[in-house]
């Protein structure tokens, strides 16, 4: 029982990693070279679509990672879980304190609503979601050695 909660909670949160990967690394850039209303719609979009999905990918992940934990108490490598679980409530608690209310304003956004501001506003929430990601790969990465 303990093995399949572990290797479901490692592919679920590994799947996670490589979504917001892709976001920040080959989505948001591929947006970013389109023309401004282009780019704008696409985030909009995107943050409408994704912004619906996160939030249970991210607290299912991070009930997954206390659940391991709770019942491998007593092997090894669940100090190794138990960071990764606090790395995932720091990107749970970044999301709603830096990204969200970007994500929010910007999922409204038409070419005849957005602020003049829009893209430093979009800036600052990749910015935010580059350290995000680095702390999620962390928390993977922690998995992945408890594991071993």
């Amino acid at each position: 029982m303990l093995n399949a909660l572990e290797i479901v909670t490692t592919v679920l949160v590994g799947l996670m990693v490589g979504v917001e990967l892709s976001v920040a690394f080959v989505i948001n850039p591929i947006l970013n070279a389109l023309p401004d209303d282009s780019s704008q719609r696409g985030r909009s979009h995107g943050g409408r679509m994704l912004g619906a999905v996160m939030p249970v990918w991210y607290i299912g992940s991070l009930v997954l990672v206390a659940v391991w934990a709770i019942v491998g108490r007593h092997h090894d490598g669940t100090g190794l879980v138990t960071i990764a679980g606090a790395l995932l409530v720091l990107s749970v608690v970044m999301s709603l304190l830096l990204l969200v209310p970007i994500n929010n304003r910007g999922k409204t956004w038409t070419a005849e609503n957005r602020p003049e501001d829009w893209k430093e506003q979009m800036n600052r929430w990749d910015r935010f979601h580059y350290v995000r990601v680095a702390v999620i790969v962390a928390a993977f990465t922690l998995l992945v050695t408890a594991l071993a």
